[in-house]
């Protein structure tokens, strides 16, 4: 694994850049391979003194994605490589079973002895309990907020009155809007 290391409102010192390093390199024992990733590490604090990391991994067909708030910008990193391991064993049967339907692609995820595993890894299915129809009516994004925000909801799906493409507007942690346009 590659690391590309950032840091806002903070200097990325060799201790923190080691420390980072050291903690998600040891999530390469869940691979079969050692995966040919760049791990995207955003370090940043705040005024009132709390750190957030935000791990971002993109491989083939996967992508692992973690954020942690803590005090400690070392416990945040601590939380955040717990965090992606849980993921990883949560959904390591999943993401082999998708692969092998695929083709020939070999498992991602190596296979845990009994010592490792958690009561999460096969026994909850991915399963659809309500599902929803409706016209995407044409809008900008404010309004789209502004319907969302009727409605109650943290995330609300519309057609771009401008591209005509369908957009995701979404209510963020920071209670902040993101847009998510498709392509």
């Amino acid at each position: 694994m590659n690391f590309n290391i950032r840091g806002e409102n903070i200097e990325v010192t060799p201790a923190i850049r080691e420390y980072v390093e050291k903690k998600i390199a040891k999530l390469e024992r869940y691979f079969t391979e050692s995966p040919d990733a760049t791990v995207h590490v955003n370090l940043k604090t705040y005024q009132d003194k709390t750190s957030k990391v935000e791990v971002t991994i993109p491989m083939p067909n996967l992508v692992l994605r973690a954020e942690e708030v803590h005090d400690d910008m070392y416990a945040a990193i601590d939380l955040i490589t717990d965090k992606l391991e849980r993921q990883i064993r949560k959904h390591k049967t999943k993401v082999n079973r998708k692969f092998r339907e695929k083709g020939n692609l070999p498992d991602m995820f190596v296979t845990l002895d009994d010592s490792e595993r958690t009561p999460i890894d096969e026994d909850q299915e991915l399963e659809v309990v309500r599902q929803k129809s409706f016209d995407l009516k044409p809008m900008d994004s404010e309004e789209a907020i502004l319907q969302m925000n009727m409605l109650g909801h943290n995330f609300y799906v519309f057609t771009n009155a401008e591209t005509s493409l369908t957009n995701v507007v979404y209510k963020r942690k920071d209670g902040r809007y993101g847009l998510i346009e498709a392509q």
